[in-house]
């Protein structure tokens, strides 16, 4: 339930990146799901192997690559994905930046929500 619940939340955030940064459009909730999702296995499945691959640069640059890998992560999901699109790579740093601050504000409230008994 929790993770059906996050999902949807970053579905809305997704669009609400959209609504905030004309860089990123998103043309339904269909598609902010859909896009949602596959951002979701891009982190899970990629990130972990670019993060190995990149660790002297990252550790070089003391940690801000990682913004890098983000952006390409996002930019690589509209990609693949027709209705959501990012209009190159400063557009896909400042969407990706703006939705890992929207998830955080997920993770924190879901973390409230959750931990009350």
């Amino acid at each position: 339930m929790r993770l059906l619940i996050k999902w949807l939340l970053s579905a809305f955030a997704l669009l609400a990146v959209a609504y905030l940064y004309p860089g990123v459009q998103v043309t339904t909730y269909g598609s902010a799901l859909l896009a949602a999702a596959v951002i979701g296995l891009l982190n899970l499945l990629v990130r972990p192997v670019l993060v190995i691959l990149t660790l002297p640069i990252t550790i070089v640059t003391l940690g801000l690559f990682l913004f890098i890998i983000n952006a390409l992560l996002f930019w690589a999901a509209s990609g693949l994905l027709t209705g959501f699109h990012v209009n190159g790579f400063l557009a896909a740093l400042i969407g990706s930046l703006l939705y890992s601050l929207a998830g955080l504000v997920i993770h924190l409230i879901m973390g409230e929500l959750f931990s009350r008994k």
